[in-house]
This record gives C-alpha cells, sequence and structure tokens, in this order.
C-alpha cells in the first residue's frame, strides 16, 4: 500500500533539512578533525611541558637526574646541528651585510653599517637561525628517535616497569636542547658578526674602525642576553613539541615520519611566533636610544 501527502512542496520541501543536516555533519566532522584535535595536542603539550621542567628540577634537586643521557643528548644535539648553523649564519650575515650596505648607501650612511648589521644579526638573524636548526635537525631526530622507541612499545615497556619516560628520555632532552640553543645562538652571533665585518671591509670598501666603532655605539649587553634567551626558549618549545610528537606516534614507520613532519611544522611556526611576541614586548619595554 502506498501512502501520499498532501503537504506543498512535496520531496522538493525536504531538501533544504537533508542540506542543513549534511551540513552540520560536515561542520561536527571538521570540528573533530582540526580545531578540536589542535586544541587537546596545545593542551597536551602545556601539561607535558609543565610536568617535564618540574620533574628536570626535581630530579636534579634529589640527584637523581640521568647526567649520562643528558650529556650524551648534548653531543647527539651538537653534532647535528653544528654544521648546518654554520653553513646558514655565513649566508645569513652576507646577505644582511648586502642589504644593510645598499639602505645604507641609498641614505648616506655607510658610517652605521656597522651598528645595523651587527643589530640586526644579534636580534633576530641570531636567533631565527637557531629557531630554525633546533626546529628541523634536533627536533625531527628528537622525533625520530622517541618515535621508535613508542611504535616499538619501549615506552609502554618503561611504564611496566616502573621508569618514568618523563624523567628518563624527556627530561635530559629538555635540558641538552635548551643548552644546545644557547651555545648555538652564540655561535650564530660570532658567525654572523664576524662574516659581516670581513665582507664589509674586503667587498664594501669599509673601514675596521668604523664598522666596530658604531657596532660598540649602538649595540647593548641587553640585546645580546634577550638573544640567548629566545635561543633558551626555542629550545624548550622544540624539545617539548617534538617530544610529544615522539610519544604520541601512532601507525608504524609511517607514523613516525608523519610525527617527524609535525613537529618540524608545529615547531617553526611556534617559534616564529614567540620570537615576535619577544621581540615586540623588548622593544615595548627598552626602546632604542638615540646617541
Amino acid at each position: 500500500m502506498q501512502f501520499t501527502t498532501d503537504r506543498p512542496g512535496g520531496p522538493e520541501a525536504v531538501r533544504p533539512a537533508s542540506r542543513m543536516s549534511g551540513a552540520l555533519d560536515w561542520g561536527r566532522g571538521y570540528w573533530q578533525d582540526h580545531p578540536k584535535r589542535s586544541i587537546e595536542t596545545f593542551g597536551r603539550q602545556i601539561t607535558m611541558g609543565i610536568e617535564a621542567v618540574g620533574e628536570l628540577f626535581v630530579s636534579i634537586f634529589r640527584g637523581r637526574f640521568p647526567f649520562a643521557e643528558f650529556v650524551r643528548q648534548c653531543a647527539f644535539m651538537a653534532s647535528v646541528a653544528a654544521a648546518p648553523t654554520l653553513l646558514v649564519a655565513i649566508p645569513i650575515g652576507v646577505i644582511v651585510s648586502i642589504q644593510v650596505g645598499s639602505v645604507a648607501q641609498q641614505v648616506g650612511a655607510t658610517s652605521f653599517i656597522g651598528a645595523a648589521n651587527g643589530l640586526g644579526i644579534i636580534q633576530q638573524g641570531a636567533p631565527l637561525v637557531t629557531s630554525l636548526m633546533i626546529a628541523g635537525a634536533v627536533g625531527s631526530a628528537v622525533c625520530a628517535d622517541l618515535g621508535s622507541r613508542t611504535i616499538r612499545e619501549e615506552i609502554d615497556a618503561m611504564k611496566v616497569m616502573g621508569v618514568d619516560p618523563l624523567r628518563r628520555l624527556v627530561a635530559p632532552r629538555l635540558g641538552a636542547a635548551m643548552l644546545v640553543s644557547v651555545l648555538l645562538c652564540g655561535f650564530v652571533v660570532f658567525v654572523g658578526f664576524l662574516t659581516g665585518y670581513v665582507f664589509n671591509i674586503f667587498a664594501q670598501s669599509g673601514t675596521p674602525g668604523s664598522y666596530i666603532g658604531t657596532f660598540a655605539s649602538f649595540a647593548v649587553t641587553t640585546d645580546l642576553l634577550v638573544a640567548l634567551v629566545k635561543s633558551l626558549i626555542f629550545g624548550l618549545l622544540a624539545a617539548i613539541i617534538a617530544c610529544d610528537a615522539g610519544l604520541t606516534t601512532r601507525g608504524g614507520p609511517g607514523g613516525v615520519a608523519n610525527s617527524v613532519n609535525t613537529a618540524v611544522v608545529l615547531s617553526a611556526v611556534m617559534l616564529f611566533g614567540v620570537n615576535l611576541i619577544i621581540t615586540q614586548i623588548y622593544n615595548t619595554l627598552f626602546p632604542a636610544q638615540m646617541v
């Protein structure tokens, strides 16, 4: 038996409702796949970061910190990031010298090339190069190591045996990443300044006294301290993101590759954003002084 309805519109009246239901389903699925997952990941990283930093200081205070693992991680991170940092710092110094020299010649301020070049490398060049090396070289290596341990169920075995992965694996990597990041920043400052100095003297016909004199007149100790603090924060954030991505790896070897990609992208975006925030705060609290 077939039933009919006398409502005007018939099947046409049902289509808007079905389209609305489809749109709601799509929006609900999109929220589950992207914004909600992003918020959960961010919250998980904050929680793990707080716990790992607390475990780092507590284990050092109580004498349970695995210094052997810390030293191994420092050596490993330095060996992974030192050569790429050198290869990136030299072109950065040359590029900054070229751009600053071109602008200085246009406005007739060639005597201030040393100040602009040196401050540009210290305030922005060194922290940005450090952030790229920490996110790309160090972060990817840490994530791949912990991701491989996770898919081999080594992390679960450690928990079963009563070994805390935060104290045994994460805390040493956090400390090593912060230390190596600070050392890399100082290394980039030295290499970048030396490269700019040599390029200005031999390629731009500058004078050594003018370059060093203007730099010493404008640069202050706070600039270097802020750059080192930036690198310390960059190392901490990159290590937290890499460790979280590695410890939450799923799906076998392909999952490790996805985790590494996620860690590198998230670290780069996060570090550039944090660099912008710190720079704005520093410029607000310590405005440039006219000499």
